[in-house]
């Protein structure tokens, strides 16, 4: 009896019918553990400087008016003035009382916070994406992934002051896709009836949350989840097909949801009215060719910003390291191994769709700008960089079917990409350090002087606009542009400031 067990056993593992189990690792295995966790040190140095320097930053622009409203009228307050008067952007409100119940410091540590949940949510993705798809990859591949792509989307904008350390900004632009991001989680992790309850519990809920934060990242959101349902014919087999169309219909009805209370609040329509931002004046010829002019600056900053090249690179390893999947190959069956050019290309569509369309929306308020204001980009940006890791992938994956020496070649070639592509991230990002550190330094001075003046008694005090990164202050454009000038007073329980060209 035992001798033919062991005869069928044998049978079985030499005809392979048997599951497949993956061999320990060996030294191959634990050589491209130790590269991977050594290289995924160059994102995650960077992220950490970058996190350190948030201890600069200073309130400006809009936080000046969100403060005292916080500090006055509390969570209430704050929901009010954005829902009644600002933008309807109830979820926003809730992410500004986050960080503006605490002041000037909660502006300190808004580049730590966010920066460590967004860069959890990425890592918890890619992790994530790979487990859904059967696969295993070195330690440190998905943290090497998720940390790439977080400092992609922090600072390889024009203006990484705006996109990552300003906070009315970030909240709404780059926070916002990342959180758009994490509602996916909960579908790639669910493997029972109730974990898939949970997922499309959470899909609904996110979705009006994100509806209700950010219309651009709603439009991108929509867009995705359109392209999704449609690749998920070729994409996925019968029962994993039906439960992702089930999860896109249900956060589709998510964001609608959001998006309908967002437009029919009354700061939604008092903001329209302000910028004139009708349906006839949004979508009509002359501002659809704006806008599309707008976007096509926006696309050529894009494609020349040659950083980017880093999530290709985190792509291509990806591709060549993983390891695992349905029926003994790389990667489970589906339109990964069948149909990748229509990924691809689905995928690049949906980018340049909704990219547009954002800018479609933003350009009431922007106008002739909507093309440089570099801190919207955001919310599609994440898209891409996303795409390009995708793509990466890919051609990772076909290059496994190469020569060795090909193959080791190709992973130098994308480990030294990698690196350079954060070390030009890293030269303006301290360039930019210097600046937030003179402007924190002249910030405090001035914040000491007019808190000791209105403590005295003052009433009228002067102001001396102090900004970093094209940042609104008080007394633009050489003093003749007083936004938000009646907000720095109210901060200061002061009347009125006026205009100053000399620091205290």
């Amino acid at each position: 009896m035992t001798t033919d067990a062991s005869k069928s056993a044998g049978t079985q593992a030499k005809g392979g019918k048997s599951p497949r189990t993956e061999p320990g690792p060996g030294p191959a295995g634990r050589w491209a553990a130790i590269g991977t966790s050594g290289l995924a040190l160059l994102p995650l140095a960077l992220l950490g400087a970058a996190f350190w320097f948030g201890r600069l930053v200073r309130p400006g622009g809009d936080d000046w008016c969100f403060l005292p409203v916080v500090r006055d009228g509390g969570a209430a307050g704050m929901i009010g003035k954005f829902f009644l008067h600002d933008n309807g952007r109830i979820a926003n409100a809730l992410l500004v009382i986050g960080y503006g119940a605490f002041g000037v410091p909660g502006h300190q540590w808004f580049a730590l916070v966010s920066g460590v949940l967004m860069l959890g949510i990425l890592w918890a993705l890619v992790a994530s994406a790979l487990s859904s798809a059967g696969l295993t990859a070195p330690r440190g591949l998905a943290l090497l992934v998720g940390a790439t792509t977080a400092a992609l989307l922090f600072f390889a904008t024009p203006n990484p002051y705006k996109a990552f350390y300003w906070p009315a900004s970030s909240v709404s632009h780059t926070v916002a896709p990342v959180l758009a991001c994490a509602a996916v989680i909960p579908l790639l992790r669910a493997r029972t009836r109730r974990g898939r309850a949970f997922a499309l519990g959470v899909a609904y809920l996110a979705g009006i949350f994100i509806g209700t934060l950010s219309e651009e990242t709603a439009i991108v959101a929509v867009v995705v989840l359109a392209a999704a349902l449609l690749l998920s014919r070729w994409a996925l087999p019968g029962a994993g097909r039906t439960r992702t169309r089930v999860w896109c219909v249900v956060a589709f009805a998510g964001v609608a949801v959001g998006m309908a209370i967002l437009y029919l609040s009354p700061g939604a329509r008092f903001r329209r009215g302000r910028f004139g931002a009708d349906s006839t004046s949004m979508f009509g010829p002359e501002a659809l060719t704006a806008s599309l002019r707008a976007f096509a600056h926006v696309l050529v900053t894009v494609f020349t910003t040659w950083q980017y090249l880093g999530a290709v690179a985190v792509g291509v390893l990806l591709g060549l390291l993983v390891r695992g999947g349905e029926r003994g190959t790389d990667v489970p069956d589906g339109s990964l191994r069948r149909r990748p050019l229509l990924l691809v290309l689905v995928g690049f569509l949906s980018f340049l769709v909704s990219g547009y369309l954002c800018i479609v929306v933003a350009h009431p308020a922007f106008g002739a700008g909507a093309g440089t204001a570099s801190r919207i980009w955001g919310d599609f940006l994440l898209l891409y960089v996303l795409l390009l890791v995708g793509v990466g992938a890919l051609l990772g994956r076909w290059l496994r079917a190469r020569r060795w020496g090909i193959r080791t070649a190709t992973a130098g070639v994308a480990a030294v990409m990698c690196a350079a592509s954060c070390v030009g991230l890293a030269v303006p990002l301290f360039r930019l350090e210097r600046q937030m550190d003179v402007r924190a330094q002249r910030w405090d001075r001035q914040d000491r002087t007019l808190r000791e003046g209105a403590a005295r008694g003052a009433r009228v005090l002067p102001y001396t606009p102090v900004s970093v990164s094209g940042m609104l202050e008080p007394f633009g454009n050489h003093g003749r542009r007083a936004w938000p000038a009646k907000c720095v007073a109210q901060y200061y329980h002061l009347e009125k400031i006026t205009h100053s060209t000399r620091l205290p």
